[in-house]
């Protein structure tokens, strides 16, 4: 969503890419789908990630390759879906979390429960303003929003994505 609450597609940004593959590593998230409908930026967001897995890179930082190997670039969030169950585990339970409350949405701990029962998730974020409403209305859960001890709540993709690995998949 943008500013005005209209359905846009934002620009993948390099440091997005970066910080959520290896927060993803860190936790053992199985993929991190980078999904897209702009073609150009599905290939600056191939560009990237080829650099690091087989460009100079991958032999500068195979940390850093270890992580991006997490990176799935797809088109559509449906593409994400088949993917993930033609991988033999299973439809993916899509759950999808913004800044915004919404009603009827779960908490972290429950959800945190709910993973334990062996089934694929799709946690969907969005970038600029947020997940558009199709997103939340296709999505199996929605995910309470990250709060802080003060009135502003704008965080970056990919802070509330470490955020929540950290709470989901963290250390208890």
């Amino acid at each position: 969503m943008n500013r005005s609450g209209e359905t846009v597609a934002s620009a993948v940004t390099n440091l997005d890419l970066h910080d959520i593959a290896r927060a993803g590593r860190t936790y053992g998230v199985r993929s991190f789908y980078v999904v897209t409908p702009l073609e150009d930026q599905r290939d600056l967001a191939g560009q990237l990630v080829d650099h690091w897995l087989i460009g100079a890179g991958a032999r500068l930082n195979p940390g850093r390759k270890a992580a991006l190997e997490l990176i799935r670039i797809r088109e559509t969030v449906d593409a994400a879906v088949q993917e993930i169950e033609s991988e033999g585990q299973g439809r993916p339970r899509r759950v999808a979390t913004g800044a915004r409350p919404r009603p009827g949405s779960i908490g972290h701990d429950r959800f945190r429960d709910m993973m334990n029962d062996g089934a694929p998730y799709l946690l969907q974020f969005g970038t600029a303003w947020g997940l558009a409403e199709e997103v939340f209305s296709a999505a199996d859960y929605i995910l309470r929003p990250i709060n802080g001890p003060t009135e502003y709540n704008h965080l970056s993709v990919r802070s509330a994505a470490s955020i929540l690995m950290d709470r989901l998949l963290g250390e208890r």
